[in-house]
């Protein structure tokens, strides 16, 4: 039996010219949308688990925030408007389409008070956390 070591780049130059003309043009159109991952801060203080999402160019109208089975969904669209004037785009870094982000929950937090604020492209949701998780000082005597 002989055995052939595979290798992926071993093919003819037709068929990698055929892979490359079906894919650039998907890469390369700018009203295609693919999910993007906004970027996020997550702090905890005292009394709280905050979560600050980036979301340029997101309309308040394209978020839904749900808070159910112990987790954090943040959904919404970044949608790409190309005006008739704005025509050969040299270049196009931003995502656009749908996008998607889950945060597991920790026990200690008090679903019942999420707030969420959408303030210049940041979405703040504050997660309160239960009274029984709220550090608190105990007072130790000395006895002599």
């Amino acid at each position: 039996m002989h055995i052939t070591r595979y290798n992926p780049f071993d093919f003819a130059a037709a068929q990698a010219f055929r892979l490359l003309d079906e894919a650039l043009p998907r890469l390369a159109e700018p009203s295609a949308t693919r999910p993007w991952t906004p970027s996020v801060d997550i702090l905890e203080t005292e009394n709280d688990l905050v979560i600050q999402a980036d979301l340029p160019g997101v309309k308040q109208e394209e978020l839904d925030i749900r808070v159910e089975n112990g987790a954090l969904s943040l959904k919404g669209e970044r949608k790409f408007v190309q005006k008739e004037n704005e025509k050969g785009y040299h270049r196009i870094e931003r995502s656009y389409g749908t996008f998607s982000r889950t945060f597991t929950l920790p026990d200690t937090i008090a679903p019942d008070g999420v707030q969420a604020s959408f303030r210049d492209g940041v979405l703040t949701v504050t997660l309160p956390k239960k009274e029984v998780a709220k550090p608190r000082q105990i007072k130790v005597e000395v006895s002599n």
